[in-house]
């Protein structure tokens, strides 16, 4: 894209939180007005005319005015995405809600889907979190009857799986206990693909349970991680974009349909770091759902140990001074409890 000059800049990123906050298009004299910008309408129309040149704003048939393009709000989030900041009472606010809520995930969950939709005016959507790497933490043999024995294996994020085996002989209680006492002092901490990668025991039992622990991991492993939880629906139905194109009612059609919200979900948080946070604009080419709608995504948790995603979505004219500082600091708060009560760290 061309250089912007100063008075450009200046000019485009007005136009743009003008639209934002009043949804119409914006034209010389309502800047001149508004603003009391030194210049005259006329130059103001041709920096305008420049700027729709360049891509950044466009001109609907209906009006004078212009709208930011998809272009236009890129330009605009990074001009401020280190700049915008969550107010300190605000942020006292959330924190104190979370930590009243206790180790509870559910409560967790629902109170970040509750907070993104409040702060934002948008669509939030939360992942429970869950173990990105399974890591073995604890095995327990119980004998049943006959050659059945339950098998509880525990990973270190807290996920449980239990199951029957049916071993080829009956095997005592104490035999049972021994060789689970073996493999935690084996494998404790330990992810799946170095289990795996262990020479094989000499003790018989010892090799069969084994191969049946990472077996199990890796079956948890391709399990759909964590519920969805979202909210805000309402607070985009009375927006303009939404009452007013068929384009962008379909992306509330997402959030109808778990799975395909869980997918969305995970392609655009695969590349983002715990931590990081991705502005997606426009749907960036890979979701026509999304053409006329914005989302802010960020990753929760313990870097390759349990995370989560949550993110906002919301009309491309979205509060992004409001929402970025707002996902930011509810992911880093979330990242905080996951760190404090889940993954033992």
């Amino acid at each position: 894209m061309p250089e912007l000059s100063e008075r450009q800049k200046t000019l485009l990123l007005l136009i743009i939180r003008d639209h934002i906050e009043s949804a119409q298009p914006i034209g010389s004299k309502r800047l001149v007005d508004h603003y009391h910008i030194n210049l005259s309408s006329a130059t103001i129309r041709n920096e305008m005319a420049a700027l729709t040149e360049m891509g950044y704003l466009r001109q609907p048939h209906t009006s004078a005015g212009r709208v930011p393009t998809e272009e236009g709000y890129r330009y605009f989030v990074s001009q401020m995405m280190d700049q915008a900041v969550l107010p300190e009472s605000i942020q006292r606010t959330i924190s104190h809600q979370f930590h009243q809520s206790g180790p509870d995930v559910e409560q967790w969950m629902t109170l970040a889907a509750s907070i993104l939709a409040h702060q934002s005016q948008g669509i939030s959507v939360v992942t429970a979190p869950h173990v990105e790497q399974a890591k073995f933490k604890h095995v327990e043999l119980i004998s049943t009857q006959g050659r059945q024995v339950l098998m509880v294996l525990v990973m270190a994020g807290g996920e449980v799986s239990q199951q029957i085996l049916s071993l080829t002989e009956p095997v005592t209680q104490e035999r049972l206990s021994q060789t689970a006492s073996r493999l935690n002092g084996l494998l404790a901490g330990l992810a799946v693909d170095r289990i795996a990668a262990l020479p094989n025991r000499s003790d018989a039992l010892d090799q069969d349970i084994l191969t049946l622990i990472v077996q199990d991991m890796r079956r948890n492993a391709k399990r759909i991680s964590g519920e969805v939880y979202t909210d805000g629906l309402t607070n985009v139905l009375a927006e303009p974009e939404f009452a007013e194109t068929e384009e962008a009612r379909r992306a509330l059609k997402i959030f109808g349909e778990p799975s395909t919200l869980k997918d969305l979900l995970d392609r655009t948080s695969t590349s983002s770091n715990v931590g990081g946070l991705q502005v997606l604009i426009g749907g960036e080419g890979g979701w026509e759902e999304l053409r006329q709608c914005s989302m802010i995504v960020a990753r929760y948790g313990v870097p390759g140990m349990v995370t989560g995603t949550l993110g906002v979505l919301g009309p491309m004219r979205m509060s992004y001074a409001r929402t970025i500082p707002t996902v930011r600091y509810v992911a880093g708060l979330l990242s905080d409890l996951v760190n404090d009560n889940i993954s033992g760290e």
